[in-house]
């Protein structure tokens, strides 16, 4: 016998019994996402190398340690499954001319894929929501994404995130402080790590953002970046600032958030939870204004933000709020030829009218039938034999709530109206 085929290490699948989580925070999504006048846009998991070299950053970790990258065999292309979504988004911006005179409020979801080792709410195939703002320069969008999140904890009955909050300042602020850290963390080359001393002279920003123990007084006392910003970026900082105290959310400033990406300036923000573990952030996002021209557009300011699907879902089941799983509202039993087509017809008809009707197949008896619609989880269950189906009628029993265990014989044309309205009660 041959042996069976795995599915890839750290690429999962959702199996029935999860999805209908997966499937109640989609929802939500995109009512939210609706509500803030964002608009769907859907971009190809592959993407050229070269965006992400260029747009994520050529020295960042993604880049150098976790993509999925090849060669296209048929024209040697070189090519990467997308490891995150802004770089793909701002490229279709660019290429359709979507940008062009006009401000954009946008959203996608779908897999993203990082080689990195697999644990608990970190997986080389991963799901992501991203919300992405083009043509705003002022803080008030940089603030209503923030307030946007806060809003969806809400939605999805979420408590206990905590906000953190920084400025990365702009390009030349962010050259005048690296020449001070560079020089800084030169003195403590002997007890920097392997990643710090790679890091030193190509992201020496990062270097702050170590998890080492041995390195914390380090990078505590390390030159800060708000000692360099000038009064463009400051006053960015406190209209952010101004509008989260103005909407009741509370942060906290962190001077070493600095965010895993070169194309962040201004304001990066996260959103962390203690509850799960090693891996705490749920969201994260902030300010790119050089993006799109870096990738070949004109000028134009960008913030964005995007959440770790696997993680808010694990988060959701941490606080016990997971969302309610859909159930049909009927399991419809029958036995017998003479009642099969019946049956059949009755389905429609019940779907027809908007009811969700799970319709027994593969035979059986009544009480295995009976069985399998108790386990459904339908609230009604239609019983047609070849009785019923002769009279034209159907036995209607109630499955949950008070009523649980009332049985009638129903009209088949009468059917669909009485369990509408006996839906509205029970």
């Amino acid at each position: 016998m041959a042996n069976t085929i795995q599915g890839i290490r750290g690429m999962n699948d959702v199996l029935p019994q999860d999805s209908q989580a997966w499937l109640h925070v989609e929802q939500v999504f995109r009512n939210w996402a609706a509500a803030y006048g964002y608009k769907n846009i859907r971009m190809p998991i592959v993407e050229p190398t070269g965006l992400f070299v260029r747009g994520v950053g050529e020295h960042t970790d993604i880049v150098e340690k976790e993509m999925y990258s090849f060669e296209d065999s048929l024209n040697g292309e070189k090519l990467t499954l997308r490891p995150e979504g802004t770089a793909g988004c701002v490229r279709a911006c660019i290429e359709h001319n979507l940008l062009y005179n006009q401000t954009q409020r946008l959203w996608y979801i779908g897999p993203m894929f990082r080689h990195e080792r697999p644990q608990k709410g970190r997986y080389r195939q991963f799901h992501q929501l991203g919300i992405e703002a083009f043509g705003f320069e002022g803080p008030d969008v940089d603030a209503e994404l923030i307030v946007m999140l806060a809003d969806l904890w809400q939605r999805l009955g979420l408590t206990g995130l905590q906000l953190e909050l920084n400025s990365l300042g702009n390009a030349d602020e962010r050259a005048a402080h690296r020449v001070a850290l560079i020089a800084y963390l030169e003195g403590f080359v002997d007890i920097l790590d392997d990643d710090g001393k790679r890091r030193l002279y190509t992201n020496p920003l990062r270097v702050l953002d170590t998890k080492n123990p041995a390195l914390q007084d380090m990078a505590q006392n390390a030159p800060k970046l708000a000692d360099f910003l000038g009064a463009e970026s400051r006053a960015h900082l406190d209209g952010v600032r101004a509008r989260l105290d103005a909407a009741g959310i509370g942060y906290v400033l962190n001077d070493r958030l600095v965010r895993g990406l070169d194309y962040y300036n201004r304001t990066v923000f996260e959103w962390t939870t203690t509850q799960l573990g090693a891996q705490a952030t749920v969201a994260a996002g902030g300010r790119y204004d050089g993006l799109v021209e870096q990738l070949g557009g004109k000028p134009c300011p960008a913030v964005g933000f995007a959440i770790g699907i696997e993680r808010l879902l694990l988060l959701l089941e941490a606080q016990g709020v997971a969302g309610q799983v859909a159930q049909p509202d009927v399991y419809l039993v029958h036995q017998g030829d003479a009642a099969a087509m019946p049956a059949f017809r009755c389905a429609m008809a019940l779907r027809a009218a908007g009811l969700d009707v799970i319709l027994h197949a593969g035979g059986g008896s009544f009480k295995s039938q009976f069985k399998k619609a108790d386990s459904s989880g339908a609230r009604f269950a239609v019983i047609i034999g070849e009785a019923e189906a002769e009279a034209g009628q159907a036995n209607l029993k109630v499955l949950t709530g008070e009523r649980q265990g009332e049985q009638q014989s129903v009209v088949l044309t009468d059917l669909a109206e009485i369990i509408l309205a006996a839906r509205t009660t029970n």
